[in-house]
């Protein structure tokens, strides 16, 4: 246990907030394009990196707690505190670059996942406008008890 096993943890997590960058920016390339065939597939794969994300957060949680008892902070200390509790030499300087880069990728996919569900609301606003116009609006009842819309056939155009 030590410092550089934590900093090994931190490159790890780094990585996979990386692609969990590139995954949801995949996902939202799909939903601009308006071809939402492979959208199951990219929502898949964001939570499966979501997952691992989990695991890796577990483990560097454990490493910094082990890491804080050993430099004499409390074992819940942040990431920041250990940084500014760090010995002399590049421990200080390695962890606040952790630090930077993973506020940094936190940012960034946070603008990324508020984005993918606007384009994810107004597509299913989009949908639920257009069945509601494929359905006859019931609209008032006339002196017969009917309602004055054509209950017959209706033609659509195959080729529209």
């Amino acid at each position: 246990m030590g410092a550089q096993e934590l900093s090994s943890l931190l490159w790890k997590e780094r990585e996979l907030l990386e692609l969990l960058t590139f995954k949801l920016e995949e996902e939202q390339l799909i939903l601009t394009s308006g071809n939402t065939r492979w959208l199951q597939h990219a929502t898949r794969e964001v939570e499966q990196v979501v997952d691992r994300l989990r695991t890796a957060g577990l483990g560097r949680t454990v490493e910094a707690a082990a890491l804080a008892k050993e430099w004499g902070l409390d074992a819940e200390a942040s990431l920041r505190d250990i940084a500014a509790k760090a010995p002399a030499g590049p421990w200080e300087e390695i962890f606040a670059g952790h630090l930077k880069a993973l506020g940094e990728l936190t940012v960034r996919i946070r603008e990324l996942r508020d984005a993918n569900d606007q384009f994810l609301r107004a597509a299913a606003r989009s949908t639920q406008e257009t069945v509601a116009g494929l359905a006859p609006d019931a609209g008032t009842y006339d002196s017969r008890g009917g309602t004055g819309l054509d209950a017959g056939a209706r033609l659509f155009d195959k080729d529209l």
